[in-house]
């Protein structure tokens, strides 16, 4: 199958919405995604900040929404 998008009609926002869109149903067969072997590692890596304190992680929803907040508020009117 071959599918044709209007990438240079689409805007940022327009353009991150169809990758969220791609990646939520690519994902709800995790095995269907191998994931590399520095996955691993950066993920310990991460898991031994958050135990120290050192980072802090945001949920999925508010990064989301700040980050269409901060691309909303950069984008041309």
């Amino acid at each position: 199958m071959s599918i044709e998008l209007p990438l240079d009609q689409m805007t940022l926002a327009d353009k991150l919405e169809a990758m969220e869109r791609l990646w939520a149903d690519i994902s709800t067969v995790p095995a269907a995604v191998p994931s590399p072997a520095w996955h691993r590692d950066i993920l310990a890596e991460r898991k031994r900040l958050a135990a120290e304190g050192k980072v802090k992680f945001l949920d999925w929803d508010t990064a989301i929404s700040q980050l269409r907040d901060e691309l909303r508020a950069n984008s041309p009117s």
